[in-house]
């Protein structure tokens, strides 16, 4: 492909970037917006990154990862991949999610992106599956939102 294929969404969430950060990296609160999924990682760089939940009543790690960077509070980025699928676990069939948090008036502008699906395995199926007509993360990203502004 010659394209990049990138997914971006960003949303104002009226809660500090504090309390925004605990809910994208703590396992009680990410298992409230990412289907059920807890996020377990000790958030150091390099570190392992497991989405793991339970599906028709059994634990199934539903992502898998690695912590590529990380700035408390401001940015984090994360490699992800959906280790059921069947595909080939090797760095090339990975994509990379980053979260940048911004404050901005007692507030945080939130925004993930992810990608690029332009050179992965399945990249166009996949990119398609995340993009949804234009939707991408916003569906996650209005749950984060509820999240953060109501604890």
């Amino acid at each position: 492909m010659s394209h990049s294929l990138i997914v971006k969404n960003t949303i104002r969430i009226n809660a500090p970037t504090s309390r925004v950060w605990e809910v994208l990296t703590k396992p009680e609160e990410t298992k409230k917006y990412m289907f059920g999924c807890e996020a377990l990682s000790d958030w150091k760089i390099g570190s392992p990154l497991i989405w793991k939940g339970v599906f028709d009543g059994k634990e199934l790690v539903a992502v898998t990862g690695k912590v590529v960077e990380i700035d408390p509070q401001n940015f984090l980025a994360y490699t992800t991949f959906d280790p059921n699928m069947g595909w080939e676990d090797v760095p090339e069939n990975y994509t990379t999610v980053t979260y940048s948090l911004v404050p901005e008036n007692g507030g945080t502008l939130f925004t993930v992106t992810q990608g690029d699906f332009a050179n992965i395995i399945d990249g166009e199926r996949r990119y398609k599956d995340v993009y949804n007509n234009g939707d991408g993360w916003n569906p996650i990203l209005v749950e984060i939102k509820k999240v953060a502004e109501t604890n």
